[in-house]
């Protein structure tokens, strides 16, 4: 366990939608200010997805990406940014022809999922290792996929988080750092609680953190009612921790959160009752080794 914990917020994701929660942020102004009203409550990183300013939905336009950056680092540089380059790995299958893509598949070329990284030079981006179901959806990430993604994130001179959906991710990530494609020991998050992937229990976590390269850094969160509780097990197995209205709309059944910024008070004042303290930007940034 660490007197400081790093705190990352994942401040809208690509799920969540306005009509489960009007607080989500959904233009670059709202996704930014979100982010730095989750730092002042004590965030160190901002996980970062982008929408269409105008519908909602799911973007990967890197002007978005560009405002959002440009805005946080104006008025906060310290506070780390991870950029997400989940997007554009799920596919559906045609009713007709399963072999041809339906609607809603989102698959595209791997490199054009790290386009934005390379322009845009975050601290962090995310890189999802799960080939996995998801609800009617299948996400599709293959080792040749991830390992072109790895290596224009590792040109660019940008850290990978390594997320993890199950354990069969944790051996690929050990496989791609053994093959020299990942630096060890690692940065990583387990995500817990979706379906079909990792539990959301203690027994889980444990399991997961068991199998990780001595030596690496790890952050556990759970999505839904698993956010919170997720929050004091990362911590007390010697990871970080990870909220925001990307995993959790809820501070308590059937309240709805009114921000990402009381998402991350609430997970404040958990760790303050197990004897923890946020890390500052500047610490995380030490800690990471990112300057």
């Amino acid at each position: 366990m660490h007197a400081k914990v790093i705190i990352t917020c994942a401040v809208t994701g690509n799920i969540t939608t306005r009509e489960q929660c009007p607080h989500l942020p959904v233009t670059p102004q709202e996704i930014a200010e979100a982010a730095l009203l989750a730092a002042e409550e004590g965030a160190a990183i901002a996980h970062i997805h982008v929408r269409d300013p105008a519908t909602g939905a799911p973007s990967m336009e890197i002007d978005h990406y560009r405002e959002v950056v440009e805005r946080i680092r104006a008025r906060r540089p310290e506070l780390i940014i991870n950029l997400t380059t989940g997007p554009g790995g799920r596919y559906v299958p045609g009713d007709e022809e399963p072999a041809v893509a339906g609607p809603g598949t989102t698959l595209i070329r791997p490199e054009l999922r790290v386009a934005h990284i390379p322009i845009l030079k975050p601290d962090i981006c995310t890189l999802d290792l799960n080939t996995m179901n998801s609800g009617k959806q299948v996400v599709i990430n293959t080792p040749a996929n991830v390992t072109k993604m790895a290596r224009i994130i590792r040109a660019a001179g940008v850290m990978p988080e390594i997320e993890l959906f199950d354990s069969g991710d944790v051996h690929l990530a050990r496989d791609l750092i053994a093959a020299g494609e990942l630096d060890g020991p690692g940065l990583f998050s387990f995500v817990l609680g979706v379906r079909y992937g990792f539990d959301a229990s203690p027994e889980t976590l444990l399991y997961a953190r068991n199998m990780l390269p001595a030596g690496a850094t790890w952050t556990g969160f759970g999505v839904g009612r698993a956010s919170f509780p997720m929050v004091a097990q990362s911590w007390l197995l010697g990871g970080h921790v990870r909220v925001g209205l990307e995993d959790n709309i809820h501070m308590a059944k059937g309240v709805l959160a009114p921000s990402n910024a009381a998402l991350v008070r609430r997970a404040r004042e958990i760790l303050a009752g197990l004897g923890a303290e946020p890390a500052t930007p500047a610490e995380a940034r030490a800690h990471l080794k990112l300057d």
